[in-house]
């Protein structure tokens, strides 16, 4: 069994997004992305790839493509293959966002 503590990875850069793998097989792939102030991760699309968005800490804006929600700590969002994401820090406080995959993107998501 594989296992990973979310708050290891959690770490925040002022040039950008950071993004940490989480756990990834030939089937599944997950990745945990820290928001600072004012930044953004996107657009993303993969045509293959359905995604859910969970909010770990904070409140972050997604859009898929024309569908626009603010979510709070807790919160999902599902993306169907295909789809164009984009997701952005909702308030002056940091935000982490857990990405899920499935199957593995052909192109996985980093900093936009």
């Amino acid at each position: 069994m594989d296992t990973r503590s979310l708050t290891d990875l959690v770490s925040f850069s002022p040039d950008g997004p950071s993004t940490a793998p989480v756990l990834e097989s030939e089937r599944l792939w997950s990745q945990l992305i820290c928001l600072d102030r004012n930044q953004r991760l996107g657009p993303i699309v993969d045509a293959a790839s359905d995604g859910l968005f969970l909010v770990v800490a904070g409140e972050v804006v997604v859009q898929v493509d024309r569908g626009r929600r603010r979510l709070a700590q807790w919160s999902t969002a599902f993306a169907p293959a295909g789809s164009e994401v984009v997701v952005s820090n909702a308030s002056p406080d940091p935000a982490v966002l857990l990405i899920v995959a499935a199957p593995p993107p052909a192109r996985r998501p980093v900093s936009g």
